[in-house]
């Protein structure tokens, strides 16, 4: 059993109240996010600093990746877009910590594109019907063959940074963000949660707790103002 988390773009006190929440109704559980940490809200750097001393795992989102490459890869269209998705809050909420700027990145560099556990498959954005055309029929019984595709179009549209498409089923569920929803929505015939509640939009910051594939429990909590104002 373990917890996912959704998009949390830089709340910071909301992220707090959400992983106490999951430790008290489901002690010693592993937690897991599917990335955008950063960006939007106003505590990027104290949502990296918590995510990386909590051990929480994340996959890398979208976000995540523009703020790599704007400081590694700057010529690349992940570092060129993120002047124009909300980096100007996260540039301010590393003014006073330059050292540590630059070991999230790393940190983030060294974050999976996806996460094939036994309970469930995260990824930020998931994986896009698209694939159903170049896939054999059989691919479900071997999920290792989606690591190349995964892995060589990322940075696409139907990749699993920015996939809007519907999602592919597997053969188990998977579990992604990046597209917002009010309260999390099971896609059915996807075998997917779509588990970002717009934290950031003064909504919610939710989290999903799964099992052998099914979710089992749904958590969430408000937006703090001190967030987002």
């Amino acid at each position: 059993m373990i917890a996912v988390i959704g998009d949390i773009h830089g709340c910071f006190y909301t992220l707090v109240n959400l992983v106490e929440q999951v430790k008290q109704k489901y002690t010693n559980i592993p937690i897991y996010s599917v990335g955008d940490l950063i960006d939007r809200g106003k505590h990027s750097f104290e949502v990296m600093d918590f995510i990386l001393s909590e051990e929480i795992i994340f996959t890398a989102g979208n976000h995540d990746l523009m703020f790599y490459h704007f400081f590694k890869k700057p010529s690349t269209i992940f570092g060129q877009s993120w002047s124009y998705n909300g980096n100007e809050a996260t540039l301010k909420s590393y003014e006073k910590h330059e050292q540590e700027l630059f070991m999230h990145i790393n940190k983030i560099k060294e974050a999976p594109l996806y996460l094939d556990l036994d309970d469930c498959f995260i990824s930020h954005a998931g994986i896009s019907l698209y694939y159903k055309r170049k896939l054999p029929k059989n691919f479900n019984e071997n999920l290792d063959i989606l690591k190349s595709f995964i892995e060589n179009d990322y940075y696409d549209d139907y990749g699993v940074m920015w996939n809007r498409d519907s999602l592919l089923n597997i053969g188990k569920l998977q579990i992604v963000g990046h597209t917002k929803h009010k309260d999390v929505y099971l896609d059915k015939n996807a075998n997917a949660a779509y588990i970002d509640t717009g934290a950031y939009a003064r909504n919610k910051l939710s989290a999903v707790v799964v099992s052998n594939n099914e979710v089992k429990d749904i958590l969430s909590t408000e937006t703090s103002l001190n967030d987002v104002i």
